[in-house]
């Protein structure tokens, strides 16, 4: 992947693509099946670029045509492309860094585009070793309660092995949060806060195991 060493190397204007209930984090690894023709066209476009998207949640506001936008996203690199046999695309975005959401620009195409204001996430370029032995511990103690309020498993000796910043962005990202929580995880400035953030969640979570939790959306 394209080495970004500070947010001067990202492009300043993306291209947006509004997910609700989806949260790409940087390093994370988000499977998209793109198939709207405004998406395909805004893949196209990207391919033929720097294969840049602004993946960013709605909120309350604007129309059903062009919703109000969360205030951070989490620009992403295409990083795996194919075509279906009836014109989907099929991509693997690979976060890069968070940005707050800049002016919105008038444009012909038929997607958004925006700026994207990647200053205070700057850190994201850089894996973090901000935390500690006993920050894995309390976080896969928490997940075990999680999961065992909801009958599943994982793969304990990966998770146990597994670079820490890595384990909390995947687990952001893969587990049936809400849309808001997921804001809240995405917006969370450094990794520690999103740790402090993630055992929370998992720990209410445990408590009310019976709550009706849906799969993350990856389909647009």
């Amino acid at each position: 992947m394209a080495a970004y060493m500070s947010a001067s190397d990202l492009p300043q204007v993306i291209p947006l693509f509004p997910l609700n209930g989806a949260l790409l984090l940087p390093r994370g690894l988000m499977p998209l099946n793109i198939f709207e023709p405004r998406y395909l066209n805004m893949i196209d476009d990207a391919m033929s670029g720097e294969r840049i998207l602004g993946l960013i949640q709605t909120r309350a506001g604007g129309d059903r045509a062009k919703p109000a936008l969360a205030a951070v996203g989490c620009a992403g690199r295409i990083t795996s492309y194919a075509e279906t046999s009836d014109g989907r695309y099929l991509i693997t975005l690979t976060g890069v860094c968070r940005f707050r959401l800049g002016d919105e620009l008038p444009t012909p195409t038929p997607y958004r585009q925006a700026r994207a204001l990647y200053e205070a996430f700057e850190a994201d370029l850089h894996p973090s070793q901000d935390l500690s032995a006993g920050d894995r511990t309390q976080l896969l103690d928490g997940l075990a309660a999680f999961l065992h309020g909801r009958g599943l498993e994982i793969d304990w000796d990966q998770a146990k092995d597994a670079p820490l910043e890595a384990l909390i962005n995947s687990l952001s990202m893969a587990l049936p949060f809400e849309g808001a929580e997921k804001q809240a995880l995405l917006e969370a400035l450094t990794l520690h806060d999103r740790h402090s953030a993630l055992v929370t969640l998992l720990h209410i979570g445990a408590a009310s195991p019976g709550g009706d939790d849906e799969p993350t959306p990856s389909m647009q």
